[in-house]
């Protein structure tokens, strides 16, 4: 594939020399030298002694300087390792950086102890120094979150041990993707060894009897690999329940917790926390996703009768409808999507265009990358980098939209302090998921042929289908999984057998065969730094699509008030969602939708808006294929 743009991204811009890079390993040893130089600071601070204001500042000061860095250095690794899987050096500097990490965890569990040690009115009042009161919000939360966690010293050994435990687990999951290999039969009938990267394209082919056979191998391979994924799953896990259970993270202490994340599932706890959410709101979200469902599986029925088959099976809900796949070449894709974010905001289509003219990018289809697509961030250079394989499908210039909201949401927030930036998952994503409307509207809205109507409608369709259906059986499963793994080992059977439950219910019974193996081969399970890899995508869906429709319908009196709160008078629509993503590390989503949208999450009612405007193309679908 020839491009204007380059397709493999330039790591050497943020430490030359990939996993052999001597400004890396000079990184590394000063972050070591800070964190060892903070951890004796905060270890001196007499037992029971309050520090001073300007032992606060100093520490603080400190922490955001190692973040930034810990951050940088985190995704340095991730980049070198996804970028080829067996580069054993790449996996020496994770061990690094992740046994580094623990340690500044460590000093992180002294520091907000040290901040519990403050009392209520000398807290208060350095809140509001230059030192604190940019990042208040988030060390209120710190000190708030250390009443509900063990002694620092146990809070150290658990990180520390960690490393090796918990961590390697994932670890341990990624060497088993990194061997695994798929049989591909080619046009000419040969047989082609592809990565599971690759063979994951496969899955959505126009050809069903391609992607029918890529899915027998895909699962043939998963299952073979079934008993060495459990044996991960059941750790990671196991890990998890054991230390919420040392920390007194029972239902009921749970349901006492705090007022903004209270949960009255121990396990949804942390996850809830980490996204600043309440369980009402979840409650509140995944309640108005399954009044929409019934609207879905008539999609699904009416795509099923266009593809000749009675029900969906799995491999058949994300296929292009008809025979032929046209291909998106790169540059193609760039262009298109910087035209259609140039129409949302000037700022947003030039900060494209220096993505992919400064090699931030890494999307070549070849053989050795790790599957899937991730964007992550370099604070300290105030860069981004991308990582997917583009083979030009619809669905890879979705992701490549996709991934550039995450890389702008990062862009705008790159002059905050590091403990501001810190914003979680379901944010995230919604920034990733709004990036992705505006290009598949923007298309949709200059199509003109029937099939091109079609084609453009199943996409969004299968988005709304990934959200409301298969994110939802991931969190059931999930949440079933840790039920039962709270009273033993779960087998591989077990784990089958649950995720096809899952995906029944999910799914409203509308596919026929499913994937029994897909909790074996997503990787989203086996993430150790985020626990519920799954509703906060949900989440993103629904509050950027929420979001999107107000920017949508000005026009509409129904929506002019909850308009003129979202805009504010005088402002455009895209600097006021600047606004709003620069807040996201400041507040809960809560507080994050009251302020900037005028509306509450853990009512239903802007749910069941955004679901009702999201589901509104399931009506166009419907009317453009009647016979």
């Amino acid at each position: 594939m020839t491009t204007n743009y380059p397709m493999t991204w330039d790591l050497d811009a943020i430490y030359a020399g990939g996993s052999s890079s001597a400004a890396f390993l000079a990184e590394l040893s000063g972050m070591e030298r800070d964190i060892e130089a903070l951890s004796g600071e905060l270890a001196a601070l007499p037992q029971g002694a309050a520090p001073s204001a300007e032992q606060l500042a100093g520490w603080t000061a400190t922490v955001q300087s190692i973040l930034l860095r810990l951050r940088q250095s985190d995704s340095f690794v991730a980049c070198l390792q996804a970028q080829q899987m067996k580069d054993a050096a790449a996996n020496g500097l994770n061990d690094r950086v992740k046994t580094m990490a623990a340690k500044f965890n460590a000093a992180l569990t002294s520091y907000d102890e040290k901040l519990l040690r403050t009392d209520e009115a000398a807290w208060q009042s350095w809140l509001q120094s230059a030192a604190a009161a940019p990042v208040a919000f988030v060390l209120n939360e710190r000190r708030e979150a250390a009443k509900e966690k063990l002694p620092p010293e146990q809070e150290a050994l658990a990180g520390e041990l960690a490393v090796d435990g918990y961590h390697g687990w994932g670890d341990f999951y990624n060497t088993i993707v990194s061997r695994i290999r798929f049989d591909a039969e080619e046009a000419d009938g040969t047989t082609k060894q592809l990565s599971a990267g690759q063979m994951f394209n496969r899955l959505s082919n126009s050809n069903r009897a391609v992607r029918e056979t890529a899915f027998r191998e895909w699962e043939r391979v998963w299952g073979e690999q079934a008993d060495l994924c459990a044996d991960t799953l059941n750790r990671i896990a196991g890990f998890r329940l054991k230390l919420y259970g040392k920390r007194g993270w029972t239902a009921r202490s749970a349901e006492a917790g705090r007022p903004a994340h209270a949960s009255g599932n121990a396990v949804l706890k942390e996850p809830l926390e980490m996204n600043r959410m309440s369980e009402a709101t979840l409650n509140a979200m995944w309640s108005a996703v399954s009044e929409g469902k019934p609207k879905l599986v008539r999609y699904l029925a009416r795509k099923a009768k266009l593809l000749g088959l009675e029900r969906l099976d799995w491999h058949d809900v994300a296929a292009p409808l008809g025979q032929t796949e046209k291909k998106v070449a790169y540059d193609e894709a760039a262009a298109f999507i910087k035209e259609q974010f140039n129409a949302f905001s000037p700022d947003l289509a030039d900060f494209t265009e220096m993505a992919f003219k400064d090699a931030w990018i890494e999307a070549e289809d070849r053989p050795g990358k790790r599957p899937g697509g991730f964007c992550t961030s370099f604070p300290k250079s105030g860069q981004t980098r991308i990582f997917m394989t583009y083979s030009g499908t619809p669905d890879n210039v979705s992701t490549l939209a996709h991934e550039l909201g995450h890389a702008y949401h990062q862009h705008v927030m790159n002059d905050l302090p590091p403990l501001a930036q810190e914003y979680a998952m379901n944010v995230a994503e919604t920034a990733s998921t709004f990036a992705e409307m505006i290009v598949a509207d923007s298309a949709l809205e200059a199509a003109t042929g029937r099939d091109e109507k079609l084609a453009l409608l199943d996409e969004k369709l299968q988005n709304a289908v990934a959200f409301f259906m298969n994110i939802h059986a991931r969190f059931l499963f999930e949440t079933r999984f840790y039920a039962k793994r709270a009273e033993g080992m779960v087998s591989q059977e077990e784990l089958s057998a649950l995720m096809e439950e899952a995906q029944r219910e999910a799914f409203s019974g509308a596919l026929g065969e499913l994937h029994p193996h897909f909790w074996a081969s997503k990787l989203h399970f086996y993430l150790t730094d985020v626990p519920f890899y799954n509703f906060p995508y949900t989440f993103g869906y629904l509050f950027s699509g929420g979001i999107y429709a107000i920017a949508k319908k000005a026009g509409r009196s129904a929506d002019a008030d909850l308009l003129a709160h979202a805009t504010g008078e005088g402002s455009t629509f895209a600097a006021r969602y600047v606004a709003l993503l620069r807040d996201t590390g400041l507040m809960t989503v809560e507080e994050l939708a009251e302020k900037h949208l005028g509306v509450r999450l853990d009512q239903p009612d802007f749910w069941r808006q955004a679901v009702s405007l999201l589901l509104e193309d399931v009506d166009a679908f419907l009317a453009i294929t009647e016979e």
